[in-house]
C-alpha cells in the first residue's frame, strides 16, 4: 500500500485546512486509515482513526473531523479552529481492519498554524 498525503500548509490560528491521503496498490475499503502527527521534539501521536466507527484524540475532538471516500482511496482530515499547538508534521497511516498496528504510513505534510 503506497500513501501520498497532501494539503499541509501555513494558516492563522483559528483557520482551517483539509489533508488528503491518497492510497493505492491494495483493496482501500478493507483497511482502517489513521492520521497521526508529530511536533518538533515531541514523540508521534494519535489524531484520528477511523473504520466502522471514528475515533479521535481528546485534543482535536470538536475540531477535527476524518472521513473517507472508499470510491477514491482517500481518506481526509478536515480541521477547523487551528491552534498554535496543531503545528507538525502529519502522517496517514493504514493497517488491517482487524489488527491493532498501522503497517503502512505516508510521508507527512507539514502543517504550521501562527499565532
Amino acid at each position: 500500500v503506497q500513501l501520498q498525503a497532501s494539503g499541509g500548509g501555513l494558516v492563522q490560528a483559528g483557520g482551517s485546512l483539509r489533508l488528503s491521503c491518497a492510497a493505492s496498490g491494495h483493496t482501500f475499503s478493507s483497511f482502517k486509515m489513521g492520521w497521526f502527527r508529530q511536533a518538533p521534539g515531541k514523540e508521534r501521536e494519535f489524531v484520528a482513526s477511523i473504520t466502522w466507527r471514528i475515533v479521535y484524540a481528546d485534543s482535536v475532538k470538536g475540531r477535527f473531523t476524518i472521513s473517507r471516500d472508499n470510491a477514491k482511496n482517500t481518506v481526509y482530515l478536515h480541521m477547523n479552529s487551528l491552534k498554535p499547538e496543531d503545528t507538525a508534521v502529519y502522517y496517514c497511516a493504514a493497517g488491517s481492519i482487524t489488527g491493532v498496528k498501522y503497517d503502512y504510513w505516508g510521508q507527512g505534510t507539514q502543517v504550521t498554524v501562527s499565532s
